[in-house]
């Protein structure tokens, strides 16, 4: 009896098989993805160098010695911090009070500001009432509206009541300016957040407010914390409304930084406003540095449902 013994059997994979034509076209893909990243990149270069440009020809004229101020080297020619020590002089100008002014100012506005449009934009996002798209279409138009336009009205009521030259005088009307970004902000990312989350905690014994902040308050930091930044940064860039409504005891860092004097009388001191714009513009770009990722969260936060 003869018995068949079957190899052992091999498979072979099948290797595709391109023509002359399928090659071209991957070619043509990969050509293109690496063009379109390379045009990318730059774009991105010109984009860094057309923003960052005008600060980093600040920061090199602030350490220049006056009479180099109008050389176009690069990089700090006879380097100095006289023009620093110009900026803080209190017998010409006043950047460390307008510094404090500022700060004061600012934190006032952002902690009233979150305080009162966190509030609002989760009644807005989870109530229904009549009225609500109204409301919120009176916040949107609030936001546009032109600040040079309340500037003769606010003057003249202030000038009335003698809030002329007071804190209350600015900070009013930033908190009026930053409460529309904050509802707006915090208002798309509570609409997209689910019900669930808060419903649960209902459930479990919490009340409404309980639920908020031991639940939602957590999940919107991102968005709240972005919300702080650029409503911290908007009154402390302001300049419009602080030109006109402070004195020389409650100005900020822009009006102290337009009124600076020099040495000599009409001459206007380039290198030393160049060394206080170094001063106030350094701080707010290491501070978006280090939470940029936050920042860029909270921007995001509410844009796409999960």
């Amino acid at each position: 009896m003869h018995t068949t013994v079957a190899g052992p059997a091999t498979a072979t994979a099948e290797r595709p098989v391109f023509d002359d034509r399928s090659i071209a076209r991957i070619r043509s893909r990969r050509r293109r993805a690496a063009g379109s990243a390379a045009r990318t990149a730059i774009q991105a270069v010109l984009i860094v160098v057309w923003c960052l440009l005008p600060a980093y020809w600040m920061f090199v004229t602030g350490f220049r010695e006056v009479p180099y101020t109008y050389e176009t080297t690069l990089w700090p020619t006879h380097p100095t911090f006289e023009n620093f020590i110009t900026a803080f002089n209190p017998a010409q100008n006043q950047l460390g009070l307008a510094l404090l002014n500022s700060f004061g100012i600012g934190t006032v506005v952002t902690v009233i500001s979150l305080l009162v449009g966190v509030s609002a934009a989760y009644c807005l996002a989870r109530l229904q009432f009549p009225g609500k798209g109204l409301i919120m279409g009176a916040i949107l138009g609030a936001a546009m509206f032109p600040g040079v336009a309340l500037l003769t009205p606010l003057f003249g009521l202030f000038s009335h009541i003698g809030w002329q030259g007071t804190y209350q005088a600015l900070i009013i009307p930033y908190i009026s300016g930053a409460l529309p970004l904050t509802v707006y902000t915090l208002n798309s990312f509570f609409r997209e957040m689910p019900w669930e989350l808060e419903e649960a905690a209902r459930i479990d014994g919490c009340t409404a407010a309980q639920a908020f902040r031991i639940v939602i308050l957590p999940l919107a930091a991102p968005a709240v914390f972005t919300t702080a930044i650029l409503a911290f940064i908007a009154s402390w860039n302001e300049y419009l409304l602080a030109s006109v409504l402070t004195n020389a005891q409650t100005q900020t860092v822009t009006v102290a930084i337009g009124q600076f004097t020099g040495a000599q009388p009409h001459q206007i001191p380039y290198a030393a406003t160049m060394a206080a714009g170094t001063v106030v513009t350094v701080p707010l770009i290491i501070l978006v540095l280090i939470f940029q990722r936050r920042i860029v969260a909270g921007l995001t936060a509410g844009g796409v449902k999960g």
